[in-house]
């Protein structure tokens, strides 16, 4: 199969659009983050389990981090968290997109597929280190949670975004890296390609969903899993 056949067999599928996951699917913040919060929990003899992590991991308020830690913490929270979020983006601002997802962002316009962005996150963080990596004039639409009144696993972010590209969400194929983000996705009737991160991988994705290691077989190994071609 030629690297162009995938694509092509894409849009005789009906395919118009790819709709990307922000944190941990383009830019791993996740991992970064949850690795920080273990650092902060053995720092005071407590043990933050992945499995709970996860909990939270592409969608908001369902976890709480902070109900783990002592008392003492607790007390202290406005200070921890200060100097939590400042070594969290210090980190961040140091490290790259996830191996090969530029590559693919770049080749979705060339090859004929619009590009969105569906994100439980702010505009403002997203736009910060879209930015900060040159990626923001990469897509045609953007939807946050200032979007929605309800952020994933709810659908509405992803029909949002299916919306203003002026596609049905069964045009656009959704790629997430998070149990939250993909059941959204999937709710919202779109094709979905998990992608996961070092802190999703191990979450219980169901085995009929179409999934990638990573970015490195490009654009065309992208529509091709998710499609299952």
């Amino acid at each position: 199969m030629t690297v162009s056949e995938p694509l092509a067999d894409a849009k005789a599928r009906g395919i118009r659009a790819l709709i990307f996951d922000f944190d941990g699917t383009i830019l791993d913040t996740e991992s970064r983050e949850f690795w920080h919060w273990q650092e902060l929990y053995r720092a005071h003899g407590r043990e933050l389990a992945l499995t709970d992590w996860q909990h939270g991991i592409g969608t908001w308020d369902a976890f709480d981090p902070w109900a783990g830690l002592p008392d003492a913490v607790r007390a202290d929270q406005e200070r921890v968290r200060a100097d939590l979020h400042g070594r969290i983006l210090a980190d961040i601002q140091e490290q790259d997109v996830r191996p090969g997802v530029r590559a693919v962002l770049e080749a979705v316009q060339p090859a004929g597929f619009r590009l969105a962005l569906a994100t439980s996150s702010d505009r403002a963080w997203v736009t910060r280190w879209l930015e900060h990596h040159n990626m923001l004039h990469l897509f045609e639409v953007i939807a946050t949670r200032d979007d929605v009144a309800r952020v994933k696993p709810d659908p509405e972010l992803y029909l949002l975004a299916a919306e203003r590209l002026g596609l049905r969400p069964e045009e656009c194929i959704a790629i997430e890296d998070s149990l939250n983000g993909a059941t959204a996705a999937v709710a919202a009737g779109t094709l979905v390609l998990v992608v996961p991160n070092d802190v999703t991988r191990t979450q219980p994705f169901p085995p009929t969903w179409p999934r990638l290691g990573g970015y490195e077989g490009g654009l065309a190994e992208v529509v091709r899993v998710a499609v299952g071609g």
